[in-house]
């Protein structure tokens, strides 16, 4: 049975693959799956039909047969348990590659679109030139570790695995916001990942949805 995501009919990220989705959609490529999507409006992700899903109304979402995922972490586990190619098989290897995906969005992500949020929506605010520091060394704290850690390796541990999927697609947003010139070993580890055909076809996938809607 073809699993089918939820994604933005009109996403805010305009194309650039920052949207949750766009986790998905790699996994899915990666691991070799065929996937329906099934694009919502910001007001259809509140109705009671997207709720029963997603009781916090956002997306994405996972359906296959009879399971109702929410969560990318959650839903990118379920796709890596279920088929070959992003986990590794020893069970030390899996375990550290789960360890990763953990780190990827409890903490590294949460800094870096505490940040991307600000400039979004307190840029007016009279507490904006005083927070955006504080913030941005926040970011950085993250980022100096993980390229210490990261070193001269391709990967986080061993070959790639659902950890650099999330990883990647997290800094991706820092990326977004030129925080990654002063971590030249990042921005390889970023440019490796989006060379890999099966990024390639989910983000010109997703961008397909936004030049769709730019067009209709």
């Amino acid at each position: 049975m073809t699993p089918t995501i939820t994604a933005f009919a009109q996403s805010p990220d305009r194309g650039r693959g920052l949207a949750r989705d766009m986790r998905l959609r790699w996994a899915l490529e990666e691991v070799g799956q065929p996937y329906d999507v099934r694009l919502l409006t910001m007001e259809e992700m509140k109705q009671p039909a997207h709720l029963a899903l997603n009781p916090f109304g956002q997306i994405p979402t996972y359906e296959d047969g009879d399971l109702a995922l929410f969560e990318s972490g959650a839903i990118i586990l379920q796709i890596a348990t279920q088929h070959p190619g992003l986990l590794p098989d020893d069970p030390a290897a899996r375990a550290r590659a789960i360890e990763w995906m953990f780190a990827a969005l409890n903490t590294v992500e949460p800094p870096i679109v505490a940040r991307s949020m600000a400039t979004i929506t307190e840029r007016d605010e009279p507490w904006y030139d005083a927070r955006l520091p504080i913030l941005t060394e926040r970011v950085n704290t993250r980022l100096r570790a993980l390229s210490a850690r990261l070193g001269e390796a391709d990967w986080l541990d061993g070959e790639f695995s659902a950890g650099d999927l999330l990883m990647v697609n997290v800094l991706e947003r820092a990326k977004a916001m030129d925080m990654l010139a002063d971590y030249p070993n990042l921005d390889a580890y970023v440019a490796r990942a989006e060379a890999r055909p099966a990024f390639r076809r989910a983000f010109d996938a997703q961008r397909a949805v936004f030049t769709a809607a730019m067009s209709g």
